[in-house]
């Protein structure tokens, strides 16, 4: 069982490949040295709260990106899911499946939830922050949607 520790700012940020909605796998040290990236894990396409935090990355993509930021979203739904919810919210960035988790665990952020009393596995929604050299540069756990990604621009912005 993957400790469910999130990464340590300041240290490196664990790599890893995932297959994404651009047709290819997508790791973290293809962007080593060229971008900062915004790695954003959320529960599950086409939920109220999920669709609202793409949207907001996707209507704040322009200013992120000339930042030089790079937005992935991770969720454990599957692939055909994942291409569903990028063409039908018009999503300018690629989102990676990880349908076994095992990506979530590493970063920590895969725990048992609860829902009216049911308790099941799955994601906490989380933003990591990872600076040119790979290392984590900030962390948002727990996020809450409403005026996240203002934040995570606000920081990228002073950096």
């Amino acid at each position: 069982m993957a400790s469910s520790m999130l990464p340590v700012i300041g240290k490196p940020a664990p790599d890893f490949s995932l297959l994404s909605t651009t047709g290819e796998a997508v790791s973290l040290k293809q962007f080593k040295g060229k971008k900062t990236v915004v790695l954003y894990f959320y529960p599950k396409d086409e939920t109220p709260g999920c669709t609202r935090e793409a949207c907001d990355f996707r209507d704040h993509f322009a200013e992120l990106e000339g930042h030089n930021v790079v937005v992935l979203g991770v969720s454990t739904d599957p692939m055909e899911s994942h291409l569903r919810f990028r063409e039908k919210q018009n999503l300018p960035f690629p989102l990676l499946s990880d349908e076994d988790a095992t990506v979530s665990k590493m970063y920590g952020v895969y725990k048992q939830k609860n829902l009216y009393g049911k308790k099941y596995m799955g994601i906490e929604r989380t933003t990591f922050l990872i600076d040119r050299t790979g290392r984590v540069a900030q962390i948002w756990p727990k996020v809450k949607v409403e005026g996240h990604v203002k934040d995570v621009v606000e920081f990228v912005s002073d950096d």
